[in-house]
């Protein structure tokens, strides 16, 4: 039930340890102002009972109130995620006794093809709206910093193959392929046999298209198919944006999984999202549960230390890591800028809620890469104790 005195004794608390450009306006006409200079973010509480989500405003309970629509946001999506982070670390413990919950699901072939699709089926065209021209879901690779997302996405795709030296006729495995668009440059530019999988009928469907369109049947298969149901040898692997799905209490089993694949003197790269917390925490205030919740079911972010850990554990050896946790940060603010620009279009693709969904979880993202809350690392590994004669000494083949 609402009391005034708690929300008076909450804004005065938060005045007394932030600033922020923030006003809130109540149904019953009042405002809250919490800065002097004009606020870039207002708040609208139509109910009193939706001022429970105020005096605690974790970002789980803020981002749930805003998505469910128990409270109306305005401004810039990268202003509402900084007032929200600014009201949460004045209001509540970074991290409360909900841990990594989803630890202890299942991830069986049903429960991840269901997580999978629920994420990626939105729609084809919902991706296609904010994306670049080649729909690349990850990580660009920002050489100088000034490209445009097209030429950074193409760039990142070109640097993962070139760290794998990829050589013609080899054979590649994409796992996670999205739309795609790896395992055609892999095979148009460096003359690789590629076949890539997915879970997700949508990018199955469209990927295949765009292999057809690229006339690369007789070069690259895609598949509507499991990891674990993956048969053969390859002599390159990558896994990019894949293995946050996979469990950090399996990630040894799918280590493992990518070494039986693995040819004798193959190359494997793993293109992932880790946790900058020793512990294996959540992101603090609540953003790893709102994620959990609307936007990657049963993902898990495991610490670069215990992906290291897992790979050795599944018979890889890492030969190469790299940080490019501000690459992503400025990929998410792209897409951030460009979910923004083409508003009015998404909305006709998908219910207010999804939208919703998608808008704050995309500028979380670019405030949570900016401050090191979550990070990406590039792993490159091979098979533990094998010493291939055909691998380059040193990594100036990475950067020709």
């Amino acid at each position: 039930m609402f009391s005034q005195l708690r929300l008076d004794a909450w804004s005065s608390g938060v005045r007394s340890k932030t600033t922020v450009p923030l006003r809130i306006e109540l149904w019953n006409g009042q405002r809250l102002d919490f800065s002097s200079e004009p606020p870039r973010v207002t708040i609208r509480v139509p109910e009193a009972s939706a001022v429970r989500y105020l005096v605690s405003p974790s970002l789980y309970n803020l981002g749930r109130a805003y998505v469910e629509g128990a409270i109306e946001v305005s401004g810039r999506a990268t202003d509402m995620i900084a007032v929200v982070n600014a009201l949460a670390a004045a209001s509540v413990r970074p991290h409360g006794a909900l841990r990594r919950f989803m630890r202890s699901l299942p991830h069986t072939r049903q429960v991840d093809a269901d997580a999978i699709r629920y994420h990626y089926d939105v729609s084809n065209e919902f991706y296609r709206a904010w994306l670049d021209p080649a729909m690349v879901y990850s990580c660009a690779y920002f050489e100088n910093g000034d490209e445009d997302l097209a030429t950074a996405q193409q760039k990142k795709i070109d640097h993962i193959l070139t760290k794998l030296d990829v050589r013609p006729g080899q054979t590649l495995l994409d796992i996670g392929c999205g739309w795609g668009a790896l395992a055609i440059r892999a095979a148009e530019r460096f003359g690789a046999r590629c076949v890539g999988i997915t879970l997700s009928e949508n990018q199955h469907r469209l990927a295949r298209a765009q292999v057809a369109r690229a006339g690369l049947q007789d070069k690259v298969e895609i598949r509507l198919q499991d990891y674990r149901d993956v048969e053969g040898q390859f002599d390159r692997i990558t896994s990019v944006g894949m293995f946050e799905h996979v469990g950090v209490r399996h990630l040894a089993e799918y280590f493992g999984r990518i070494n039986a694949l693995l040819a004798p003197d193959g190359l494997a790269m793993n293109h992932g999202i880790t946790s900058t917390d020793p512990e294996g925490r959540a992101t603090p205030y609540g953003g790893g549960e709102f994620i959990s919740r609307y936007v990657f079911p049963h993902g898990e972010l495991a610490h670069l230390g215990a992906v290291i850990r897992a790979m050795q554990q599944g018979g890889l050896e890492a030969r190469d890591v790299e940080n490019l946790r501000r690459h992503y940060a400025r990929t998410c603010e792209l897409w951030t800028e460009n979910y923004e620009a083409n508003a009015a279009t998404i909305r006709t693709l998908t219910d207010e809620r999804h939208f919703r969904i998608w808008h704050v979880y995309l500028a979380g993202c670019t405030y949570a890469f900016n401050h090191d809350l979550i990070s990406l690392y590039q792993v490159v590994c091979g098979k533990a104790g094998s010493t291939p004669d055909n691998h380059p000494w040193s990594r100036r083949h990475m950067y020709p």
